[in-house]
């Protein structure tokens, strides 16, 4: 075990920005020679930076690392301004409180409920593409629309304020594409918002989500009206953010990957294994977000983390790490053991992964049966990607078939 020379200085992170899904060849090196290395990003104090996936899970698991310990630092982050974290930023027990609430809305059982509706939606959406006509933005006419819908079904929230919500949700996901006040501005937009929400369900009780929140909020206290407030607006840019951008990021990994899309095309029950392996190969983070602080002296990787000392994470590094994934840099919906990262791990594991799981495979299904010979439209180089965010992501996918 050994601690990094005090004369090292820390690397500039990110390492470089975002190439489509390519990772920076950097994280390998680190992988093999440096698992934890000494990194500052653009805002807050210097930090460590966990590469293979064994430190990883083990920072994302071991409650000796804290998220709440980074309310009061000066946190390593890409954005200047500090975001309230909401239940993000809790440990055990306060993140339990909150987390077993709204977990039941998000059960395998509930999800698999939610699928045959997600399927009529997916095929409704995809025969607007189809009435439309080649070329068409998958983006805007699939991508975009069939989270926001699922998320607002399970929520309660009115799907014709979609593009509102969807708009301030940037926010969220902001590093540089809005200027701090903005992002402000949007943030404190989607809580009135979700706030007059609530109040509505106080008059008129529902039986979805958000109706449950205000019922436990108001029956025993479990909730502040605050927390209420944030965790609804949470889960409403979350719950359909990240599987806006997965979804283009999914089809165009395949139709980069001919031999594999087809190989999905004629055996369409490899569609379940093909989501956890594109969650493993995409690399959906730009960069890497949430640090850890050590409660008390660690050992990862060979070094010695101090107590106090912030660890940041890099998913897709770890969702890359030769030792774990059989040629790890290539994508293989056949892949049998596939122990990926993708959804998090510990406490902070997505609570609605088993729902990202289910649109994800809904939306491949969808497609293999009804647009096969689905293509890229326009040459790979002339795609748009976004930039300023802490997720890779096309602005449009402009589809032939």
């Amino acid at each position: 075990m050994t601690e990094a020379p005090e004369t090292t200085a820390p690397q500039r992170y990110p390492f470089s920005d975002p190439d489509r899904l390519n990772l920076d060849p950097r994280y390998a090196r680190l992988r093999r020679d440096e698992p934890l290395t000494r990194i500052r990003m653009p805002y807050g104090e210097p930090a460590w930076l966990a590469t293979r996936h064994a430190d990883v899970r083990t920072v994302l698991g071991d409650p000796r690392f804290s998220r709440a310990a980074s309310v009061d630092r000066d946190e390593p982050r890409n954005t200047p301004r500090q975001q309230e974290g909401g239940i993000l930023s809790m440990d055990p027990p306060e993140h339990t409180r909150l987390r077993r609430l709204v977990a039941k809305a998000f059960t395998a059982r509930r999800v698999e409920q939610l699928r045959p509706r997600t399927r009529e939606v997916a095929h409704e959406l995809v025969d607007g593409m189809l009435a439309a006509g080649p070329p068409a933005d998958l983006v805007a006419h699939l991508a975009t629309p069939l989270p926001i819908r699922v998320i607002c079904d399970l929520l309660g929230v009115p799907v014709t304020d979609q593009d509102r919500f969807h708009t301030w949700s940037e926010a969220i996901v902001s590093t540089t594409s809005l200027s701090p006040e903005q992002a402000q501005e949007y943030i404190d937009n989607l809580l009135a918002y979700m706030g007059e929400l609530i109040a509505r369900r106080r008059e008129q009780p529902t039986d979805d989500l958000i109706g449950a929140m205000v019922r436990a909020r108001d029956a025993d206290d479990r909730l502040a009206e605050d927390e209420v407030v944030r965790l609804a607006a949470g889960l409403l840019a979350a719950g359909h953010e990240t599987t806006v951008t997965q979804i283009p990021n999914f089809v165009y990994a395949l139709l980069t990957h001919p031999d594999e899309w087809a190989r999905l095309r004629a055996r369409p029950h490899l569609v379940p294994a093909a989501v956890e392996e594109l969650m493993r190969f995409v690399p959906l983070g730009a960069s890497s977000a949430f640090a850890r602080y050590a409660t008390e002296d660690v050992e990862l990787g060979g070094v010695l983390v101090r107590a106090g000392e912030p660890v940041v994470v890099s998913i897709p590094s770890a969702n890359r790490d030769e030792t774990v994934f059989a040629e790890a840099d290539r994508l293989d919906l056949t892949r049998q053991v596939n122990p990926h990262l993708g959804f998090g791990h510990g406490v902070h594991h997505c609570v609605g992964a088993q729902l990202a799981r289910m649109e994800l495979q809904v939306v491949l299904e969808t497609l293999i049966a009804r647009t096969p010979d689905l293509r890229l439209a326009v040459p790979e180089s002339e795609l748009t990607w976004k930039s300023g965010l802490l997720v890779r992501g096309l602005v449009a996918m402009p589809v032939s078939w």
